[in-house]
């Protein structure tokens, strides 16, 4: 476009220029084409850069410079993608490979990151944008702050490049947030009360003046002024006020009278070669006297140059507006001195340090902390006249042993003894009844060890294995050992016991050989035999005899036993008639046990039975019963064994048969147990000790299974007796040999273990060389440390563990003291600076001595002063002012001591003086008056007073420890509780209230008295309750025991175990039980005769009744024994007592009994059936039949049939040994077989199903220990908490060394005790109030103050200010103020002329301040302030005055106080407002100017309407009972009363609201209200003069309501036939009536 605009400009140019201007045209047409192709070149390049990588790792051969680092270079589409090189510039193309420096790990030690200062903290909000408006601020505004950041050379601090440094370490953060804290103005206290006048007389300044309480931070405004004057002015002054003032100047630095020296030291260069030749002995005399003098003068010390100089001052005269005048406008008789003597100043000299000094470490431990080495420097000058003071002289630093012999340090390691045996009777709580018995004990129990601390071999594994490492390790100091101390307490478990359980006997057997293969003679035994049901364990081993036996005769081996009898077959092939039963035998042993038949050859074999089977008409007996359980066991004179059996008539006979027997014949008795009641039986008795036995060799060591080793084979024997039953020991041949058990048995013997200790600690270290002031016996000791104890006749311990020994006698401390020497000659200024002065012809007048000092040991010796410095307190002094009298001066010599007092409260002490030489002679020095020469005193009334102090101290049981039980120290049973004593301090007191030492009131420091420390009471619970029975009788039940609570614990008792929670004072214990089903049996006697209610008399037969009797009874072995309360046994198993039946006649077919049903086959269903069958005993008579032999019945699940299953109950609590408390138990639980109609049953019936069990019946189980708490001794007693005074304590602790598990005991929760030291009075130096400033002979200038240091005792609480004592008892008390040394009791003040303006004195520091916000503490520290205020005296000299000052320094233990705006009541149309800090102090300055409350509210214009007033916002309102009317524009027109409406109430008799005018709406009504009635003021314009909400509504109901009564009297006039009187009731409406004004 640029083109052709141009173009078009030429060609419309001139004709005559046509062919110049197309040339022109085309070269701009070739320049234009050429720049556009140019620009496409540029446009192309520039969519093409150039990219680079990041550099890599330097590589090289060499560390240090000459390494080289390269990168990847490549060219990129500006859009992102790869590109050949050629389409970028190759000129502009990065290099891709640079030189570096290589870092190696040596250069660590070569360079290192240099860190600058944080720079200030800047918003952040300034460097994000660069306008920056500072928010209002609350707490504080976030900031950051940056450093300089640098990598350096260690060695000269050379830049280097940051990568070496980025090497080791990566680079620190250069910047970090921060926090700007808000602006905290300056704060300043309420201002004093006015002070005087200036001026007694004429016009004055008074002032007053404020502190600073906290200075201006971070930008806060500065403080204002701290002083206010206002003009004051009296009555004019009678005389001529003094317009001028001697003023003194401040003295000027010490100075040498150079001139002087010069000329002494000339007139001695001078003088020297004359002395020579002076050969006058008078004149040698007074030069060497000189010399002598000169010489004294001197400090014989190389550790002072002290010289006596002068230094002077000026005076001057002041006029009262603060300029100079002439000296003799001042008119004063006497001048003030204008010069003094003084002390050239003289910094403190010291020597360069000396070498280091050995490392205090010489081993080799990176684990453990640095040595230290230290080195010194010495004083060369001491610092005098008030010079720079000496710096440290001892300096230390850590350090390590260098070198290759150093050898490593000794390691210490904890090491424990062996773990004692296993006690049981430590966890038996007060009341187990097992602590009277404790043999047996078993279960869980707790072991101890001790733990000591041994140095040296680190390998525990080889410690713990091996003997010679024991013996080696002697025990150290246990502060050594710094690991975690292991364990001294742990639980173990002793095995408890299992007692042999036995079975029931079996029944006797028959009388046999004792021993069949060698059957020798006639005598044999019965035998009965019980074997063993569960194997012993632990405890003694024994098991009862197994075996009992009875001497009998004819004894056999084998014999023949019946099995049954063979069916009854009638003689002569007979239907009925007598017979013969063939009895079915097999050959057993005496056990019992079948054999071969052969062996019963010589026994006699049974013969046929005679028997018969009835005939049709014969009588029917049953069969015999089953022969009964024997009457006794055995057969003795009184007692007989008896068995019977019975049978019962089924049918009678019919004529010609065979009659039935007599009913004597239906029962038979025979004898049983015939053998005598002598039993015998073996009787052994325990396992005696394993012995050596000599005859067998020693085997290798080998491991029990009690985990003991064993060394060799013993012996061990016990006793075997024949005893018979109920008498006693017989002898042996009584019992059967055979069976005789064995009286030795082989043994393995343990391995000796011979007790082991360690070697003997080293000696305790005795105390430092000197005790200064105990003279007490000082003891070391030593002691060794059992590891092992002897067992199995190892070789005993040694009786001393603990030896002790008294240190050898303390020499005496190398105390040091400081040796004072004689005053030197009082030297005076010189003579040509005082020649002006009056009496300069005389040598006298003030002047300084000085004096030598020099350090002492307590002997005499001569010692270092260093050692001065450190152990003998602050230096004396080495100078002094003194006096050289004057002739008319009065001398006397010093004041004597007081004389002493022959007793207290009685008589007067005295001291005394004298004058010297010529005062003796003046008359005014004989003034007594002006110079007395005696003083008397009263003697002191010292009257004491004592009286206890503090509360009382814990109440601490006497030492030592209960002894447990068996005489050892038992686990918890250390005196916790029981009588003690408490203490009180004891304060004594001297007749002026001052604290004295307690042995002044015969006191020995407390009073104690007794108390008790209550015993801990464990939980208390009755004994076990015996077990109750099984609560089934048949299967599995559950059987209960129960304790009861007796005792609840106290005093931290051991808790009680959970209660029942249903009955809190009960512990109920649950295990199962299963009750053998067999155990009581029904048994039924035989049946009794029939009773025929219908008698067929002729046949004997017909309807009858048989009863029997059916008892529960125990059944056992030998059958059912005694009887028992039938609910034991099962009811549905009851058989039938009495049965119905019809008793055969004759002829008729006779059965027998049914026999028992047959079972159903399972599983049960209703298409199967069960059988019983009866068989006949008597055939009938022709042409008659037998019923059927069997009879069927369908099975029913649940009637007779039925289904079984194994039923497991639930796990019982854990079961231990009754001797055990606690430790490995067992928890058991029962197989129970259930029918299926839910009733348990004999496991017979599962079993013979060969229903799987495959359930666990037995587990483990662990009771936890009731561990009581185990506490350390209580250490020893701690130093006393305060050196004196009233509230020093001492306190000792202990620590838990077993914590209390399970039910034990608690641990108390008193771990540390305290009791109150002994009052000992506190001394202190304390300086006296400074005097007021004085300015000796002149009215203002430069003065000076004093005070004195006094000694003072107190009772070291912070409220005692201290009382005044002889100085005497601050002997010992180093003298320093407040830890100051520097004692100062003169210093310079400054009097103000008359007229001068001055700064007051420094105010005190003030309270310790943090920076807080709402009580949050900002982390900016904390600080405290003081101030000087400007006080001016003249008004035209204000602009003379300096600037006020303040100064604050940072603080600890600050406390944050917040500000807040408080106001006073308003007064018309003001009220105070002030600002108040948290602690109630008035301020000004730290509240927030932002929320300061108006203090006035006067209106513009004002508000002089009638009842009108100024409101607080600042607008004119109405006095309430008026409403505002106001202006168009806003402003106040007039205030209009408000109608009052009263209302009418209950009880007033007006029927109409009537209107009535308020005189003054405000005053209370006169009618109270009560019951005539109570009277309300409706107000419906609120205080802006609008009306209120409620108007509305109650215009709108009265609206509604108006319109509800025209519609009420539309309709009531609506109805023409309502008579006229219903018309006449209508109530009449309200009126509202107003008789005010128009506006309303």
């Amino acid at each position: 476009m640029g083109l052709r605009g141009r173009g078009t400009v030429l060609v419309s140019g001139p004709k005559g220029t046509a062919p110049s201007a197309h040339c022109v045209w085309m070269v701009m047409l070739l320049f234009g084409i050429w720049g556009a192709q140019a620009q496409t070149e540029r446009d192309t390049k520039s969519t093409y850069v150039w990219k680079t990588g990041p550099w890599g790792r330097c590589m090289g051969s060499e560390c240090g410079l000459g390494g080289s680092q390269s990168r990847a270079v490549w060219c990129a589409h500006i859009e992102g993608w790869t590109t050949l090189h050629t389409n970028c510039l190759q000129t502009e193309r990065p290099d891709n490979q640079q030189s570096c420096f290589r870092v190696c790990d040596w250069h660590k030690e070569l360079y290192d990151w240099q860190l600058g200062d944080w720079d200030q903290c800047q918003p952040v909000a300034l460097r994000n944008s660069g306008s920056y408006k500072r928010p209002e601020c609350t707490k504080g505004e976030e900031g950051l702050q940056i450093r300089e950041v640098s990598c350096v050379q260690k060695s000269n601090g050379a830049p280097a490049e940051g990568v070496i440094c980025e090497y080791f370490e990566p680079k620190p953060r250069l910047e970090q947030a921060c926090l700007i804290p808000c602006p905290q103005d300056c704060v300043v206290s309420e201002f004093s009360s006015w002070s005087k006048c200036s001026k007694t007389c004429g016009r004055g300044l008074e002032h007053r003046i404020r502190r600073v309480l906290a200075p201006p931070l971070f930008g806060g405004s500065a403080c204002p002024n701290l002083t206010e004057f206002q003009p004051c002015q009296f009555s004019a002054c009678e005389s001529e006020e003094s317009m001028y003032s001697l003023k003194v100047g401040p003295w000027s630095s010490c100075s040498l009278p150079h001139s002087r020296q010069a000329r002494q030291a000339g007139k001695r260069r001078k003088n020297k070669g004359k002395e020579k030749g002076v050969k006058d002995p008078e004149t040698r005399e007074l030069i060497k006297k000189k010399r002598n003098r000169n010489r004294q003068n001197r400090q014989d010390s190389k550790f002072w140059d002290l010289q006596i100089g002068y230094q002077t001052r000026q005076v001057t005269c002041t006029h009262k507006n603060g300029k100079p005048a002439a000296l003799n406008l001042c008119t004063q008789e006497k001048l003030p001195v204008t010069f003094q003597s003084c002390i050239i100043t003289k910094d403190c000299e010291v020597t360069e340090w000396s070498e280091w000094g050995p490392c205090s470490k010489d081993c080799y431990d990176l684990n453990s902390p640095k040595g230290v080495r230290t080195r010194r420097r010495s004083i060369k000058q001491f610092p005098v006249g008030g010079g720079a003071e000496c710096p440290e002289l001892e300096e230390q630093e850590q350090c390590a042993p260098q070198g290759d012999g150093v050898p490593p340090c000794p390691s210490y390691a904890w090491r424990t003894t062996e773990w004692s045996e296993c006690r049981v009777d430590t966890l038996l709580s007060q009341q187990d009844r097992r602590r009277g018995n404790q043999t047996g004990l078993c279960g869980g129990g707790v072991q101890t060890r001790e733990v000591y601390c041994v140095q040296g071999n680190e390998d525990l594994l080889s410690y713990l294995n091996t003997l010679k490492e024991k013996e080696a390790s002697r025990p150290v100091d246990t502060e050594l050992c710094t690991g975690p101390v292991q364990n001294t307490t742990k639980l173990c478990h002793i095995v408890c016991p299992i007692e042999c359980e036995v079975s029931s006997w079996t029944a006797w057997g028959p009388c046999t050989y004792e021993n069949c293969e060698d059957q020798v003679g006639k005598k044999g035994f019965k035998l009965r035999k019980r074997w063993i049901v569960n194997e012993p364990r632990g405890g003694t081993g024994n098991c009862p005899h197994l075996t009992e036996a009875i001497p009998c005769d004819e004894p056999t081996c084998y014999d023949w036993q019946l099995v049954k009898l063979g069916e009854c077959l009638p003689d002569n092939e007979k239907k009925c008639g007598p017979g013969t039963q063939t009895p079915q035998v097999e050959c057993v042993n005496s056990d019992g046990e079948e054999v071969d038949r052969q062996l019963c050859g010589d026994a006699i074999y049974p013969t046929p039975i005679v028997c018969e089977v009835p005939c049709p008409k014969d009588c029917v007996l049953s069969t015999w019963s089953k022969w009964s359980s024997c009457s006794h066991t055995c057969s003795g004179k009184t007692t007989e064994g008896k068995q019977t059996r019975a049978r019962s008539i089924l049918a009678y006979a019919g004529e010609g048969g065979v009659q039935c027997p007599n009913s004597s014949t239906l029962q038979e008795v025979r004898g049983c147990n015939d053998h005598p009641c002598t039993v015998y039986h073996w009787q052994t008795g325990t396992w005696g000790q394993c012995i050596e036995d000599p005859s067998v060799s020693t085997i290798n060591s080998t491991t029990s299974r009690s985990g003991e080793s064993t060394c060799s084979v013993g012996m061990q024997t016990r006793k075997v007796i024949c005893v018979r039953v109920n008498v006693g020991q017989v002898p042996p041949k009584k019992c059967p040999e055979s069976l005789r058990p064995e009286t030795v048995r082989p043994c393995l013997l343990p391995c000796k273990k011979d007790c082991i200790v360690t070697p003997y600690s080293d000696w305790t270290p005795c105390p430092s060389s000197c005790q200064e002031g105990d003279r007490s016996t000082k003891k070391q000791s030593r002691h060794r440390v059992i590891i092992q104890l002897p067992a199995n006749g190892g070789q005993d311990c040694p009786e001393v563990l603990y030896e002790e020994k008294e240190c050898e006698t303390s020499s005496v401390c190398p105390g040091f003291r400081w040796k004072t020497h004689k005053w030197r000659r009082c030297q005076l200024v010189p003579w040509y600076v005082r020649q002006d002065s009056p009496g300069t012809h005389e040598t006298c007048g003030p002047g300084l001595q000085t004096r030598a000092i020099s350090c002492r040991k307590q002997d005499g010796g001569q010692s270092d002063i260093g050692e001065c410095l450190k152990n003998a307190g602050s230096m004396p002094s080495i100078t002094q002012p003194c006096q050289l009298p004057c002739q008319n001066d009065c001398q006397l010599t010093n004041w004597s001591k007081f004389s002493s007092c022959s007793a207290d409260c009685a008589g007067v002490r005295t001291r005394k003086r004298a004058l010297v030489g010529k005062s003796k002679k003046r008359e005014k020095c004989r003034n007594n008056q002006m110079f007395p020469l005696t003083e008397t005193q009263y003697c002191p009334c010292d009257k004491y007073n004592a009286q206890p102090v503090g509360n009382w101290s814990d109440c601490i049981l006497p030492d030592g420890k209960v002894e447990g039980i068996l005489g050892m120290k038992v686990l918890g049973d250390i005196k916790e509780c029981g009588q003690g004593y408490r203490s009180q301090a004891m304060v004594c007191y001297d007749q002026n209230n001052r604290i004295v030492e307690t042995s002044r009131c015969n006191s020995h420091g407390y009073i104690e008295e007794a108390c008790i420390i209550p015993c801990p009471s464990d939980c208390k619970l009755s004994e076990w309750s015996n077990w109750s029975r099984c609560s089934k009788s048949c299967g599995s039940g559950v059987k209960v025991r129960s304790k009861w609570l007796r005792e609840k614990p106290y005093n931290g008792g051991r808790p009680c175990p959970k209660l029942d929670h249903v009955n809190q004072a009960q512990v109920y214990e649950v295990v199962p039980c299963h009750s053998d089903c067999s155990q009581y049996v029904w048994a039924a006697e035989p049946w009794s005769v029939w009773r025929v209610s219908y008698v067929d008399l002729k046949e004997n037969c017909g309807e009858g009744v048989q009863t029997r009797k059916v008892r529960c009874m125990q059944n056992t072995i030998d059958g059912p024994s005694d009887p028992v309360e039938d609910y034991l046994c099962d009811p549905e198993d009851m058989p039938l007592g009495a049965r119905e039946s019809k008793l055969p006649c004759p002829e008729d077919c006779v059965l027998s009994d049914w026999a028992p049903w047959s079972r159903c086959p399972l599983p049960c269903s209703g298409n199967s059936t069960r059988e019983r069958s009866a068989y006949p005993i008597r055939q009938p008579g022709e042409g008659k039949d037998c019923p059927s032999f069997t009879e069927t019945e369908a099975c029913s699940l649940n009637k007779n049939c039925y289904h079984y299953t194994y039923n497991v109950t639930d796990w019982s609590t854990c079961q231990l040994s009754e001797k055990a408390v606690c430790g490995n138990g067992i928890k058991t639980r029962m197989l129970d077989c259930v029918r299926s109609d839910g009733k348990s049953v004999d496991l017979k019936y599962c079993k013979e199903l060969g229903l799987q069990t495959n359930w666990q019946m037995n587990m483990s189980c662990v009771v936890e220990c009731p561990v009581n708490c185990q506490l350390s001794d209580w250490a020893a007693w701690s130093e006393c908490s305060e050196s004196c005074g009233l509230l020093g304590k001492m306190w000792r602790k202990r620590t838990v060394i077993q914590p209390s598990q399970g039910d034990g005991r608690p641990c108390p929760s008193q771990m540390e005790q305290w009791k109150p030291c002994p009052v000992k009075p506190c001394y202190r130096w304390q300086y006296s109030r400074w005097s007021e400033c004085k300015v000796e002979d002149a009215q203002c200038g430069e003065g000076v103050r004093f005070r004195n240091i006094s000694c003072f005792v107190f009772d070291g609480s912070k409220e005692d200010n201290g009382s005044t004592v002889d100085e005497e008892l601050c002997e010992k008390v180093e003298p320093s103020i407040d830890g100051d040394k520097d004692i100062m009791l003169e210093e310079i003040c400054a009097v103000p002329c008359p007229g001068d303006c001055y700064l007051t004195d420094w105010t005190e520091w003030s309270p310790c301040q943090l920076s807080c916000v709402n009580g949050e503490v900002l982390d900016f520290g904390a600080v405290q302030v003081r101030s000087r205020a400007v006080i001016a005296q003249e008004q035209d000299n204000q602009q003379q005055c300096p600037e006020q000052m303040w100064e604050s320094r940072p603080c600890a233990d600050g406390e944050c106080y917040e500000y807040k705006w408080m106001t006073s009541s308003w007064r018309g149309s003001s009220r105070s407002v002030w600002c108040q800090r948290s602690d109630g102090l008035n301020v000004t300055g730290g509240c927030p100017l932002t929320s300061q409350p108006v203090s006035d509210r006067s209106c513009d214009p004002p508000c002089n309407k009638p009842q009108s007033y100024c409101t607080e916002l600042g607008v004119c309102g109405c006095e309430v009972g008026f409403t505002e009317v106001m202006t168009s524009d806003g402003m106040l027109d007039q205030c209009t009363l408000i109608p009052v409406l009263e209302m009418p109430t209950v009880g007033d008799k007006k029927a109409d609201v009537k209107t009535s005018r308020a005189i003054n709406p405000t005053q209370p009504s006169t009618n109270q209200p009560g019951p005539g009635g109570r009277t309300w003021f409706l107000q419906p314009f609120g205080q802006d003069g609008k009306l209120k909400t409620w108007v509305y509504g109650v215009a709108a109901g009265a609206f509604v309501l108006l319109i509800f009564i025209v519609s009420m009297i539309y309709l009531a006039c609506k109805r023409p036939k309502k008579p006229q009187r219903r018309q006449n009731n209508r109530l009449k409406p309200l009126t509202l009536a107003y008789d005010g004004d128009a506006d309303m």
